[in-house]
């Protein structure tokens, strides 16, 4: 039994030191690779640098607002390309539903998503409301943004007949804004509570408000009261003389017109020859 065990054990004790000798004189030769490789990171944009303009898109762009407003004659009052390569055609208000019916349904457009509604006010203006519906075509890839105006009495037709998805957009903007909107179905606040006073996004809205909320321990229920402040509002001062985003400023490009006009009259040219 003795002699079968060390004849068993003697090829594995061979074996294993056999391995280890290979393993102690075989060279290292990764650690040299590893410290003759740079360290240094390849510079490339980061997320507040924009990438640079393709001027093949710029010019697909540029004719493909061209061909809109051909189309569209009637409603269409600007094109322009913002940042390089974002197309913003601006529209009458008259004119909103059928150029998002156009853009949807037309075969060269189908943006068929409603990405978004966006309202800015700007007091100074005499249509201080500026619309921006934003559009999305997965079939082609891009995206376009439609422009329009109103004011604080002036409503603007409703677009759920096109996109079911502008329901509670346009809700929203009624709520913040006070834009009001024709042919909605349920056109009511969204955000805030059905008694609110005012629309909290005007430029006018004061901070604090014209009404607070609390619970009054006398008559144990919530109650709306008028705002009254212990102390004035303090003045803050945020201007400082650094630039947080230089690089993104200085690569900042503004909007470009494009003109239609001079477009319009080469097409009656053409005609007339």
């Amino acid at each position: 039994m003795a002699s079968r065990l060390v004849r068993l054990i003697r090829p594995v004790t061979q074996i294993s030191r056999s391995n280890a000798i290979n393993k102690v004189a075989r060279p290292i030769t990764a650690l040299p690779q590893l410290r003759c490789q740079s360290t240094e990171v390849e510079k490339k944009g980061g997320p507040c640098m924009r990438p640079p303009v393709n001027p093949l898109v710029k010019e697909r762009l540029s004719d493909f607002g061209v061909y809109v407003a051909e189309n569209l004659q009637k409603f269409v009052q600007k094109v322009r390309i913002a940042n390089g390569d974002e197309l913003e055609i601006l529209v009458h208000p008259d004119g909103i539903k059928t150029t998002l019916l156009f853009l949807k349904s037309h075969h060269t457009c189908e943006f068929l998503n409603i990405v978004d509604i966006a309202c800015v006010d700007v007091p100074t203006r005499r249509y201080r409301f500026e619309l921006v519906y934003n559009l999305m075509s997965l079939k082609h890839n891009t995206r376009i943004r439609v422009h329009s105006y109103t004011d604080e009495l002036t409503p603007v037709e409703s677009v759920i007949d096109v996109f079911m998805g502008a329901d509670w957009y346009e809700r929203e903007i009624y709520d913040m804004f006070g834009v009001l909107f024709t042919g909605h179905p349920d056109l009511r606040r969204i955000l805030t509570d059905y008694a609110f006073d005012g629309h909290p996004f005007r430029k006018d809205f004061p901070l604090s408000g014209y009404t607070e909320l609390r619970y009054d321990d006398e008559v144990e229920r919530i109650v709306i009261e008028p705002v009254e402040l212990t102390q004035e509002f303090r003045k803050f001062e945020y201007s400082t003389p650094w630039e947080s985003f230089p690089n993104f400023r200085e690569a900042d490009v503004k909007s470009e017109e494009i003109p239609i006009k001079q477009i319009e009259k080469a097409a009656d040219e053409k005609t007339d020859k």
